[in-house]
Order: C-alpha cells, then sequence, then structure tokens
C-alpha cells in the first residue's frame, strides 16, 4: 500500500493532469479511484485537504502582488529542519531564474511545510513546485520549464 500523501498528490498529478475532465469529477469517484490504485483513505483526504488549502491560498494571493524587489527570504527554524540546504538552495535558484516569484515561492513552501512528512528531499520539492505553478495565472511558462525538468529526470533510466 501507498501511504504518503505526497505520493497521493504526484498520482493524482501525473494521471489527472491533463484530463480536465477527471479532475473536475465528483470528489468521491476520485477518491474510489485512488483508493482502487492502493492509497490509503487517511491519506487520500489528506492530499485532498493539501489541494483545497492550495487552491485557497492561490487565490488570496492573487489579490496581493508578488514583491519584485531584491530580498533576501530567510527561513525559519522550522523550515530549515524540514528543509535542507540543498533544497533551500534549489527555491532560492528558481526565485533567481524567475520560474518564482516571491508569492509562488511563499505557497511552495507553505504546501511543504503542509506535508506530515519530516523528510523532505530535492525531488519532492520539485512535485511541490509544480502543483503549485499549475494552477498559478501568469506562470505557464514556468510551469513548462519545471514540467520539463521534472519530467526528464522522471522518465531517465536507472543504470
Amino acid at each position: 500500500m501507498k501511504e504518503d500523501v505526497l505520493d497521493v498528490l504526484m498520482y493524482l498529478f501525473e494521471n489527472y493532469m491533463d484530463d480536465d475532465t477527471a479532475m473536475d469529477a465528483d470528489p468521491e469517484t476520485l477518491k474510489n479511484q485512488l483508493l482502487e490504485a492502493g492509497f490509503l483513505s487517511t491519506e487520500i483526504n489528506k492530499a485532498f485537504t493539501w489541494l483545497e488549502d492550495l487552491a485557497e491560498q492561490q487565490a488570496s494571493s492573487e489579490s496581493h502582488p508578488p514583491y519584485a524587489g531584491a530580498s533576501i527570504r530567510v527561513f525559519n527554524p522550522l523550515e530549515e529542519e524540514k528543509l535542507d540546504v540543498e533544497c533551500r538552495g534549489f527555491l532560492i535558484f528558481l526565485e533567481q531564474m524567475g520560474v518564482l516569484n516571491s508569492a509562488s515561492r511563499e505557497l511552495v513552501i507553505d504546501r511543504i511545510m503542509a506535508l506530515e512528512s519530516t523528510d523532505i528531499d530535492l525531488d519532492q520539492v520539485k512535485w511541490v513546485v509544480l502543483m503549485v505553478l499549475f494552477n498559478q495565472p501568469g506562470l505557464e511558462e514556468a510551469f513548462t520549464w519545471m514540467e520539463n525538468m521534472v519530467m526528464e529526470e522522471f522518465q531517465q533510466p536507472l543504470h
């Protein structure tokens, strides 16, 4: 059985991202499909809550334009505990490259902190970034760039 909220989110993203009708389907139908795929009911419910919280925060962040100045993001001790130096550096890199703006960066950090897992790795951070960018208006190019990065790494064969 698959037991991680991020696994449920990644499964949803991989299998339903391109199918608008599936994502508009009845939540109970989607939950049943996830149960059939082997996910635990508790993790499915947590994943749906995670997505609902993301949607709420995206809606509220639209009313606050991102800060465009040269600021420095200081991570608090809880964030530093969950996100190692490599993950924090990657988020800073994405912001410097223009893939994330200050508002989307904060959404990513918030959604990572909402995951129960204490050992977040770089691949998981990339997936969260991809999920946050997916419905962000005006960041379609950043989403495509990130999607190409994630999918290339995801599909590379192991040697």
